[in-house]
């Protein structure tokens, strides 16, 4: 991508040296390489340099940063970080990717104010509780205890989501049988009035993160689950395949 004028130069300029380091090019290269990377203004800018103005590529790059110095992104201060707040419906693990984001933007960052920022920004009760038992968490630290409380996250939602269907109940016929029977005898088509069109269940779900098993196995253990109704033969079926959740055989979960 050319760098025209309207981005951060020092992202480009970055960017440049790291190729040419990989390439292993020399400082001369490096001189007569970079206005292929430019466009625009930016080039404009180049082909004016007096000729011999510049020694090496280090006058190169303090010109061109000084030249497009207005576009340098300038770091953020820490205390930014304390208006990333979770919002009423956002989940707990788009939160954490726009609060990783965040601090990528600011210099100096430390462990202990990200921590402190992140604990102050959560609505996650259970996941905020449990960062106020430490009086410092590395970034590194919170991703993997949050994992647990996302998937928590997660499948509450899912069993939620589950629980809710819609149901349709066919309106009663007053006065309407008898007539529709007379009309019959009479020789006129009998109709049989069609009841609403059924709807089925959810066909799309939110994908789980982890096996069936283990989610039955941690929503069965806090009690989220009610009583299944009991399977029709308590004797038969192949003893080869239990369910867990049936208590029974003849299939698997």
């Amino acid at each position: 991508m050319r760098y025209d004028g309207k981005q951060d130069p020092q992202e480009h300029l970055t960017a440049f040296e790291a190729r040419m380091n990989l390439e292993g090019a020399g400082d001369e290269v490096r001189c007569r390489a970079f206005s292929v990377t430019l466009a625009g203004p930016a080039i404009w800018w180049f082909n004016s340099l007096s000729q011999g103005s510049m020694v090496g590529f280090s006058d190169i790059s303090r010109a061109f940063l000084a030249q497009f110095t207005t576009r340098i992104a300038k770091a953020k201060h820490p205390i930014n970080l304390l208006g990333v707040t979770q919002k009423a419906d956002e989940t707990t693990r788009k939160y954490l990717d726009r609060f990783n984001d965040e601090c990528l933007k600011i210099e100096g960052l430390t462990d202990l104010v990200a921590s402190l920022c992140l604990t102050n920004g959560l609505l996650n009760e259970d996941f905020r509780k449990h960062l106020t038992t430490k009086p410092v968490w590395t970034m590194q630290e919170i991703q993997m205890v949050a994992c647990e409380y996302i998937n928590d996250e997660e499948v509450s939602r899912v069993m939620a989501a589950n629980k809710w269907q819609p149901s349709y109940t066919q309106p009663r016929q007053h006065g309407n049988g008898e007539r529709q029977k007379e009309h019959a005898r009479d020789g006129g088509p009998s109709r049989t009035p069609r009841p609403f069109p059924r709807v089925g269940k959810f066909t799309n779900y939110t994908p789980l993160t982890l096996p069936i098993i283990e989610v039955y196995q941690q929503i069965a253990v806090k009690g989220i689950l009610s009583k299944p109704h009991p399977l029709k033969d308590q004797t038969g079926g192949n003893k080869s395949l239990y369910c867990d959740y049936h208590k029974g055989y003849g299939h698997k979960m």
